[in-house]
């Protein structure tokens, strides 16, 4: 029966050049870098390559002293990769879900641990957020990427964005949050009565509130926030 043979199964998964340029959804869950030149990728994303590719991770003052504290500060795993040359390289994080976006001379806010590759083209800068760092373990951080390029982002599951409309301000548990409009500027705030009514720790009280005109990306999943060592 030839439905479960070797041969059906490379057929039915293999490698496809769907013709779309520098970055493919090659699945829902990976990402194909059709690669002459240079792309940034999370450290420890590449799952496979062909090609002549080298890898080199982020130098520490490579974005200047102010990018090199903000990491430091923040203890958190944004880590990122340079992979240079000619191939296609395949980038994938914890089986989450992969979304392209192409900027167009826009800025949008990436958590810093949903943020899977970028053009070159693109401006990118660490964001702490002060405010909340005392309230969460490791604190929180985002990436601002701005300019005109593809970058690609991570979600747990199918992603949600909420429009934020002046007078229609939009709440998020911060760690259900992936990515906002580059405009926008949450406030973080805490419920006291939230956090009484579920009993569960004061985490679980910190709200995320996104007021003016823009977009909130929020996935049906509540991401643990890793700290990165060394």
């Amino acid at each position: 029966m030839s439905r479960y043979s070797i041969e059906e199964f490379v057929n039915q998964t293999g490698q496809e050049d769907k013709g779309e340029g520098f970055f493919e959804l090659e699945t829902p869950r990976m990402l194909e870098v059709n690669l002459d030149g240079l792309v940034w990728a999370k450290a420890g994303s590449m799952v496979a390559y062909h090609g002549a590719i080298k890898f080199e991770r982020e130098g520490i003052l490579e974005h200047g002293l102010g990018t090199a504290f903000k990491k430091a500060l923040t203890g958190e795993g944004a880590a990122l990769m340079k992979a240079n040359g000619q191939g296609k390289l395949y980038l994938a994080d914890e089986g989450k879900k992969v979304i392209i976006l192409n900027l167009r001379n826009e800025s949008i806010f990436v958590n810093g641990n949903d943020l899977l590759a970028f053009e070159p083209s693109i401006k990118w800068e660490i964001k702490l957020m002060k405010k909340v760092a005392g309230m969460m373990a490791g604190g929180l951080f985002n990436i601002r990427c701005e300019g005109t390029g593809m970058i690609a982002i991570t979600t747990h599951y199918e992603p949600l964005a909420l429009r934020v409309t002046p007078g229609q301000p939009v709440v998020t548990d911060p760690n259900a949050t992936v990515a906002w409009s580059g405009n926008l500027r949450p406030v973080f705030q805490t419920d006291i009565s939230l956090k009484t009514f579920f009993g569960r720790g004061s985490g679980e009280s910190i709200q995320m509130k996104f007021e003016g005109d823009g977009f909130v990306v929020v996935q049906p999943y509540e991401e643990v926030r890793r700290v990165e060592k060394g």
